[in-house]
This record gives C-alpha cells, sequence and structure tokens, in this order.
C-alpha cells in the first residue's frame, strides 16, 4: 500500500474521538486508558479480563522508559523476568492477546508497533 493509499483510522470512546496511524495504533499515547483498552481490544475480538491488566501496564512502562514496544521475544523474556514464568511464555501470552500476542497487546496499550511484527 502506498502513502497516498492508507487511510487514517480514529476509535470512538465514549464520544471521544482518538486518532489512529493507518494500522490502529494510537497516535497519542496520552489518550490511552481502561475504556480505551477494552475498545481498542474488542475491535480485535478480545475480552480483557485481569490477567491482561500486568501485561498492559508493563508494556506501557517499558515504552515510557526506553520508548520501545518490545518485538514477542522480548516480550516474552520481560514479561518472565517482571511477572514470573507462568505469564512470561508465548503459549500463555498468545491465549491472552491471539497469534500476534505482541504486536496485539501494544495497540490495546495504547502504544505504536512493534519493530520487526508484521
Amino acid at each position: 500500500m502506498t502513502d497516498d493509499m492508507k487511510q487514517s483510522m480514529s476509535y470512538n470512546v465514549n464520544g471521544r474521538i482518538l486518532a489512529t496511524d493507518d494500522r490502529g495504533f494510537l497516535v497519542n499515547l496520552d489518550e490511552w486508558d481502561a475504556e480505551v483498552a477494552a475498545v481498542i481490544a474488542g475491535q480485535l475480538g478480545i475480552t480483557l479480563t485481569d490477567a491482561h491488566w500486568p501485561i498492559l501496564h508493563l508494556l506501557r512502562d517499558l515504552y515510557i522508559r526506553f520508548d520501545l514496544a518490545p518485538a514477542n521475544r522480548a516480550l516474552v523474556k520481560v514479561v518472565k523476568e517482571r511477572l514470573g514464568e507462568q505469564q512470561g511464555n508465548s503459549i500463555y501470552l498468545m491465549q491472552l492477546f491471539g497469534g500476534h500476542a505482541a504486536r496485539d497487546a501494544a495497540k490495546i496499550a495504547g502504544l505504536p508497533k512493534p519493530p520487526h511484527c508484521l
């Protein structure tokens, strides 16, 4: 898709119109909150549970500290280090976020697309 063919998107969250890039990632990190996360997750066919939130907050913390949304391998590693062995494996993350766990978790967390994610 060429740049002139890309369409901007947006999310409507209780009357707030939030701009996204052409792939549905929020443009403004500061507009993110739990309601926004729920809307984005719903668009991806995901219902957020208590199990999702520690990972979403971890992702946001990593992005704020290092200006980086980790790709899948790095995400698994950091989740394992910070949240434990049970959460820090790719199968668990795929159960929560689907087959593109790092990309979709970053999107739900209001972050830019991780590098090297399709």
